[in-house]
């Protein structure tokens, strides 16, 4: 397991991916612990990316429940189908959002903010949760955040 992590914050958004993807994978090699790889993949991702808000909800008993986050406090429950969140769970698809205040049905849990990114978790077909980063920045993601956040994934499932 890596114990530190090397922030590159002076490249590019793909190269900064390029650094950390590698670290991440180090990071949870041997782990098993699902809630401590969760933590450990949104704390690299805050440490490298700055974002305002990055984190995890499982799915249990039919709702999403947060999980291990880095920022501030969060909606702890959503319900399938609302939000961002539970959007990106009942379409089993990443979503990308340049301005939440334009998404219809946006839970604001923090009014700072502005634009969000949520990729399911899928396995076997099944959705088991969500990873949500959320911006005070208008327009942050797109599809290279997809892209190298769906690598994080596929990481963190083991896949």
């Amino acid at each position: 397991m890596a114990e530190d992590l090397v922030i590159t914050r002076d490249t590019s958004k793909e190269a900064q991916y390029q650094s950390i993807i590698p670290q991440i994978k180090a990071l949870l090699y041997g782990e098993t612990d699902f809630v401590a790889n969760m933590a450990n993949v949104a704390a690299a991702l805050k440490e490298q990316f700055g974002w305002f808000w990055v984190g995890f909800y499982q799915v249990k008993n039919d709702e999403l429940v947060l999980g291990p986050f880095q920022g501030p406090v969060a909606c702890t429950r959503i319900k399938k189908g609302k939000g961002v969140c539970g959007t990106s769970w009942a379409e089993a698809q990443t979503i990308i959002v340049p301005d939440v205040e334009e998404f219809p049905g946006h839970i604001a849990c923090a009014s700072a903010s502005k634009s969000e990114i949520v990729l399911p978790l899928i396995i076997n077909g099944e959705v088991i949760g969500v990873l949500d980063i959320d911006s005070e920045v208008l327009n942050k993601f797109d599809e290279t955040d997809q892209l190298y956040l769906e690598q994080v994934i596929a990481i963190l499932l083991n896949r």
